[in-house]
């Protein structure tokens, strides 16, 4: 949502970065070489061998696997349905199933239930299966799993199914990338937009089954950068149990014109107000939060606009969302005589909202250039 930050990297004859991207690794590397060269990166070869640390492989499934969810045959007298736009009908005919199997699992990315409280921030990052770019550059910059500050930070990436003629092969990617990684959360139901909402029900879902004592996650999609050790940082002074921050918008609702990717027509709800909400670009909470949401979810029917479904969960239980002026899911402004990608304006932020692969590898060295020198902050303390 949003436009996204000019950072002004203009349009010099291209060359593959040299030490700038060493981090990304040899198939990260090559990938965004791809990308920058303006081809169509085609994955990582299918010869890959798995890592060392390789994670078992999910069990067989079982001779007679779940019958999938039924559409809601009902909706079809709902008036004016076959006037919706399809994606619409889609969501209306299927909005009572929320239980999907899962294809790739990380049960002990946490150490186990047990011993997830020994997790302070967990990274939950929303990805597509055909965005490995993306997913590559985030492994080797802000989404490493290291510990700040002594606190341990853990990743995982959450997917549906793959829609289209490359179904196939994006799903056997996600499986080469769970071997070698073991960071993938996959559950059988179709990457879409208004399919979002159900990706974080069944991250909740994971949550609380194994990594329940996870301090902190934060939640965002696949093309925001982070300053991780920023997170920890600010998470670490906080003493309150509720804690749910972002970009906040209120006094908000509905859009009821049909080309907007946000349409929602009444047939969907009725309501003409949203409750207070952060931008799903990026958004921080605490554990306690977390489960307080995924609590009051099941008490909630599904609503197409996954940021909006947390808003009416938090309302639901009586919590507010806050405003933190460090987490920017609208993009920087910088100033039209500055340097567009000077990391000053960068270096106390929380989050940022979009960034293309190289753009983050290049942002990640530059707030790590020895010497770095900032007058200008934001003031990223206290949290509202």
């Amino acid at each position: 949502m949003g436009a996204r930050p000019r950072l002004g990297l203009g349009k010099a004859p291209w060359r593959c970065p040299r030490l700038e991207l060493c981090a990304l690794g040899a198939t990260g590397l090559l990938g965004l070489c791809y990308l920058l060269a303006g081809d169509e990166w085609p994955g990582p070869p299918l010869t890959t061998s798995p890592s060392a640390s390789a994670v078992p492989e999910l069990p067989a499934p079982s001779a007679e696997p779940p019958a999938p969810c039924a559409p809601n045959a009902s909706m079809h007298n709902v008036s004016d349905f076959s006037t919706l736009p399809a994606h619409v009908q889609d969501f209306l005919l299927y909005r009572h199933c929320r239980h999907f199997p899962q294809l790739l699992d990380v049960p002990g990315k946490c150490g186990g239930p047990a011993r997830s409280a020994g997790v302070f921030l967990l990274l939950a990052i929303k990805s597509s299966p055909g965005n490995y770019v993306r997913r590559e550059a985030i492994r080797k910059t802000w989404g490493r799993e290291r510990s700040v500050a002594g606190a341990r930070v853990r990743r995982v990436f959450l997917c549906g199914v793959a829609a289209g003629a490359k179904v196939a092969k994006l799903n056997q990617l996600l499986q080469l990338e769970h071997r070698e990684h073991g960071d993938i959360l996959q559950w059988d139901f179709q990457d879409t937009f208004f399919n979002l909402t159900l990706k974080q029900l069944l991250f909740h879902d994971w949550l609380a089954a194994s990594c329940p004592g996870a301090r902190f996650v934060l939640n965002g999609d696949d093309d925001v950068f982070v300053n991780t050790d920023n997170v920890v940082h600010f998470t670490q002074g906080i003493t309150a149990r509720h804690l749910f921050v972002g970009q906040l918008i209120t006094n908000v609702g509905p859009i009821r014109s049909s080309p907007s990717k946000y349409y929602v027509p009444p047939q969907v709800t009725a309501s003409e107000r949203y409750p207070p909400y952060c931008g799903g670009g990026g958004i921080l909470m605490s554990g306690f939060t977390a489960r307080t949401i995924h609590r009051e979810s099941r008490h909630l029917e599904l609503f197409p606009i996954d940021d909006v479904y947390l808003g009416m969960c938090l309302e639901r239980a009586g919590l507010a969302p806050a405003s933190h002026n460090a987490i920017r899911t609208v993009g920087v402004q910088v100033p039209a005589k500055a340097e567009p990608f000077d990391p000053c304006y960068y270096r106390e932020l929380l989050l940022v909202h979009r960034f293309a692969p190289y753009e983050m590898a290049l942002m990640w060295q530059a707030l790590r250039q020895p010497g770095l020198r900032c007058g200008r902050t934001v003031g990223i303390y206290p949290h509202a």
